[in-house]
């Protein structure tokens, strides 16, 4: 299990079963290899739905609109924590 709390604020689980996905595996190696329209996959793969749609909220501004920019960083904040093997 890793938890951790982006610099948002934004607290995440990801159990060790998300993270022993294959297919997850696959979709991060797409996306290395420059597949950037597999990142949303990649979310909901990594986060699950449920924890997706909440970063969703987190991030959503007064407009009502997520920015991409700022789900991008997000995402690639939490997956390179991931990398790095964080536990908090």
């Amino acid at each position: 299990m890793i938890n951790g709390t982006t610099k948002s604020g934004f607290n995440y689980k990801i159990s060790d079963d998300q993270l022993d996905d294959y297919e997850l595996l696959e979709t991060i190696c797409e996306v290395d290899n420059g597949n950037n329209a597999l990142i949303p996959k990649v979310a909901e793969l990594g986060l699950g739905k449920k924890q997706l749609s909440e970063l969703k909220e987190h991030l959503r501004n007064e407009n009502g609109r997520v920015k991409t920019s700022d789900m991008f960083r997000e995402i690639m904040e939490i997956m390179k924590g991931n990398d790095e093997g964080k536990n908090s």
